[in-house]
């Protein structure tokens, strides 16, 4: 246990069998965050995350785990809720940058990019801390197609079809949504397949639960966010199928 604790003092020392401490503590915040699933449909993005009950006193409108960092990025994060917030205004401020220099919007792949640059920057040196959250991106590539990348503490980039960050079932989530994903999904099937898998973590229901579709515009990307009757409608739904699958069970054996 010594040994251990002179490694995880200082950021930037490996451990002799090849681990940073601090960004493994950091993987360990996402997971101890609430739950953000992302869904790639056929012609749209599904981002949806556990929203944990709120203090009675509290404006909910205060607390969001979904935000829009440039027209064509849409975020949503799972862990630390500052952490979050000073990474997303660094972005915002180099999508403007960008725009400033090239005269165009950075693409999805550029922020995804930057995110992850970011983020790794701070494992390298003294006197930071890596950032305590995990990232999934929403939006379109230049050709129109929908994208989702996921980043994390290390400051690793990757493209996703659907992806699981925060909460101690991200692993069990992921299974569902391998089992369930299917290409060319319809918006509906999108949001509905989202919410399925946040139902396996999320007790009451719409409530308790984000759900924003990035669809490809005119313009610009423009993500909505599901008002609570909608999602209502989804969950009544996905359960109403639940008990018909469990009713049909022992009728079939």
């Amino acid at each position: 246990h010594q040994r251990t604790m002179s490694y995880d003092r200082a950021i930037t020392v490996f451990s002799p069998d090849g681990h940073l401490f601090q960004v493994e503590y950091a993987m360990e915040a996402v997971r101890r965050g609430s739950t953000a699933v992302g869904v790639r449909g056929k012609d749209c993005v599904v981002l949806a995350v556990e929203r944990r009950a709120l203090a009675k006193l509290q404006d909910p409108r205060t607390i969001r785990k979904i935000v829009s960092v440039d027209e064509n990025v849409t975020l949503a994060f799972a862990g630390l809720t500052a952490d979050a917030r000073v990474l997303v205004n660094k972005a915002r401020v180099e999508a403007q940058s960008y725009r400033l220099t090239c005269e165009d919007a950075p693409s999805m792949d550029y922020m995804a990019r930057y995110i992850a640059r970011t983020q790794q920057k701070y494992t390298q040196r003294g006197g930071v801390r890596p950032f305590g959250i995990a990232t999934l991106l929403g939006g379109f590539d230049s050709q129109g197609n929908p994208v989702l990348y996921q980043t994390d503490p290390a400051g690793t980039h990757s493209s996703w079809k659907a992806q699981v960050i925060g909460g101690r079932n991200a692993k069990s989530l992921r299974e569902f949504l391998e089992k369930n994903w299917k290409d060319g999904l319809e918006e509906e099937d999108a949001v509905t397949l989202a919410v399925r898998a946040l139902l396996e973590v999320v007790d009451s229901g719409a409530k308790n639960m984000e759900v924003c579709i990035v669809k490809n515009g005119s313009k610009s990307t423009t993500p909505t966010i599901m008002n609570d009757s909608e999602l209502d409608e989804y969950v009544a739904k996905i359960e109403a199928e639940k008990e018909e699958g469990a009713s049909a069970v022992p009728a079939a054996e």
